[in-house]
């Protein structure tokens, strides 16, 4: 089969790899009917946080597809099922599962190891992981299907561990994929205000379509001063980060008001909380690798329903095979997000 293999920082291959088979009962192969570059696939692009022993690497941790094949233990999905699945490979019944955070679950198994820019992809632990759409779906949902897989789970996690809810002014540092399908979120759990902090011309039109009703175009301390100005002097209730900076973070933080809650969910590297930064604050901070699982059946539900359209933050689509131009137009910021059709 063809997949996407990184060979070093910017390089990008699509060649041939040995296709899946099942090894575990509780295995599936699923056919990928679309994947897609992540903006923390940068961060090994640029070679940063890799070592020279991890190369080559397959690429790819968001999917969607149709069932292949199943271990002899997967009773929930079954061949020709459409599935969804998260980045991470999850039981969905240990205790941390059941507490919501399959993200951490005591067995996962990190997709991006097993590569799902591909045309096949095994994906372990298929009773936790995959969810089946209803039936199968039609075109022009895969793009939002697919971003359930990351960008949007993550993007939901984030507001939920902001806390965004009714009544509350919603504060959203970052404006790759995440960021803005944080600010869907954030309008979709009843978020009154929502602050989209962006420099770029079209990624401020889809925060505003994504439901933002207001711009920030400044960002480091005098983002967090726009904030304050806007809040009475007080601060956001709840701020996503969604960047993984140093920057990013010190902005999430001091744009929330006391007791606000700060929800991160970029990648963080390089990335320290001053102690006392963090003492006066008087915020909640939470976050970490979405448990995308945990929020999958709402999200598809969503999605099935035509009640949410995420998958307009790909603004670039690709055959599997120019893979390496995805992940070139992404690092440059000329496109927000990358889709990749096998």
């Amino acid at each position: 089969m063809r997949g996407a293999v990184m060979h070093g920082p910017g390089e990008v291959r699509v060649e041939d790899r040995e296709a899946p088979q099942i090894v575990e009962p509780t295995d599936a192969i699923i056919r990928v009917s679309a994947a897609c570059v992540c903006g923390s696939d940068l961060w090994p692009y640029r070679g940063i946080g890799v070592e020279d022993s991890m190369w080559p690497m397959p690429m790819g941790h968001e999917y969607a597809g149709i069932v292949e094949e199943v271990g002899d233990a997967v009773t929930t999905v079954k061949p020709g099922q459409f599935v969804v699945g998260s980045f991470w490979a999850s039981d969905n019944t240990c205790p941390v599962c059941r507490s919501g955070y399959q993200s951490a679950c005591v067995d996962r198994v990190p997709m991006g190891a097993l590569g799902a820019q591909a045309d096949l992809l095994r994906v372990p632990l298929a009773d936790g992981t995959l969810v089946a759409t209803p039936d199968m779906p039609s075109d022009d949902l895969i793009p939002s299907l697919v971003a359930a897989s990351d960008v949007l789970g993550t993007g939901w996690f984030g507001a939920v561990a902001a806390d965004a809810g009714p009544g509350k002014t919603v504060a959203v540092v970052g404006d790759g994929a995440v960021g803005l399908l944080a600010v869907l979120a954030a309008k979709q759990l009843g978020a009154e205000r929502i602050i989209a902090m962006s420099r770029h011309e079209s990624r401020q039109r889809l925060a505003r379509e994504f439901g933002a009703t207001e711009i920030v175009a400044v960002r480091g301390d005098a983002g967090v001063a726009a904030i304050k100005e806007m809040t009475d002097g007080l601060g956001a209730h709840s701020v996503v980060e969604a960047v993984g900076t140093q920057e990013s973070m010190n902005q999430a933080l001091h744009a929330a008001r006391p007791g606000g809650h700060v929800g991160f969910v970029g990648v963080a590297h390089g990335v320290a909380i001053d102690g006392m930064d963090l003492f006066w604050s008087l915020a909640h901070v939470h976050g970490g690798p979405a448990p995308v699982r945990h929020f999958l059946p709402e999200l598809i539900d969503l999605i099935w329903t035509r009640q949410i359209d995420p998958g307009k933050v790909f603004d670039l689509q690709l055959p599997l095979d120019q893979a390496a131009d995805g992940y070139r137009a992404m690092d440059q910021r000329d496109a927000i997000k990358a889709l990749l059709l096998p």
